[in-house]
């Protein structure tokens, strides 16, 4: 089954582009669920979720509605190895597992985070500290990939390799795809090479708007993940201006979803 949905949906720029002028940021959860049946939910990356705000989530998505979260940034960025803060993070997202509505948490780590043994047990303490959570790994860096016993090591972990879209860079990861878990993971980030490194505001790197040719590109490659997993989560983060909506509209048209 495929999902398909935006990284993020709280976006003021959104307004005019997406959702209708005038939208209530309160309105704005209501009016993606109708076009979407999953989200990709940034905040967590940032603060640690609270039960109480998951649990209004959940409450307020269909049944069927799915929430990949990201993981708090210590754990990824400052590799932090407190065995609480996994125990407090759990608990955050509890009500999500407990409605049946948590597809994935994903690990995303930065650039600098190269292919290494300590990088590589640091991925392994994580899958023993939540033996049991359904896990994606997207790695920025393409040592990880240039190395074929990556993937054997995901499919050891049960966790799922992230596929992703980004610039054709040297350094970046190409569009490898692959199935490591029950589930599988794209991401589209856009193909803003000029601006990924040299951004002065954050927004500036996912500034982009896929054409038709560039998403067809991914039709069949998505297909054989299809193929191969029993669910196939897929979220544009190119949000400027709403274009992350539009490209993810665009994509589940291309593959019939």
């Amino acid at each position: 089954m495929f999902y398909i949905g935006t990284s993020g949906y709280s976006y003021d720029d959104w307004v005019g582009r997406f959702y209708p002028e005038k939208t209530a940021k309160t309105d704005f959860f209501a009016l993606y669920q109708r076009q979407f049946n999953c989200v990709e939910l940034n905040f967590t990356h940032y603060t640690l979720p609270a039960p109480g705000t998951t649990a209004a989530l959940a409450r307020k998505a269909p049944e069927g509605f799915k929430f990949a979260v990201k993981s708090f940034q210590d754990m990824t960025i400052g590799r932090s190895q407190d065995a609480e803060l996994y125990r407090r993070y759990a608990f955050g997202i509890a009500p999500l597992i407990e409605q049946g509505k948590l597809a994935c948490v994903l690990l995303q780590f930065p650039n600098q985070f190269v292919l290494s043994r300590d990088h590589v047990n640091h991925l392994a303490f994580i899958r023993g500290q939540w033996p049991d959570l359904p896990l994606a790994a997207e790695f920025r860096h393409r040592s990880w990939v240039d190395d074929e016993r990556t993937f054997d090591f995901l499919r050891d972990q049960r966790i799922a390799y992230c596929c992703v879209d980004e610039p054709r860079m040297q350094d970046l990861v190409p569009p490898v795809t692959a199935v490591t878990a029950p589930l599988a993971y794209v991401r589209f980030h856009g193909r803003n090479s000029e601006k990924w490194y040299r951004a002065e505001h954050a927004w500036e790197r996912y500034n982009y708007l896929y054409s038709e040719a560039e998403l067809r590109e991914w039709v069949e490659p998505v297909r054989q993940l299809q193929a191969e997993a029993a669910e196939v989560l897929i979220f544009f983060n190119n949000h400027y201006s709403g274009s992350a909506a539009q490209n993810a509209l665009e994509f589940a048209e291309l593959l019939g979803a």
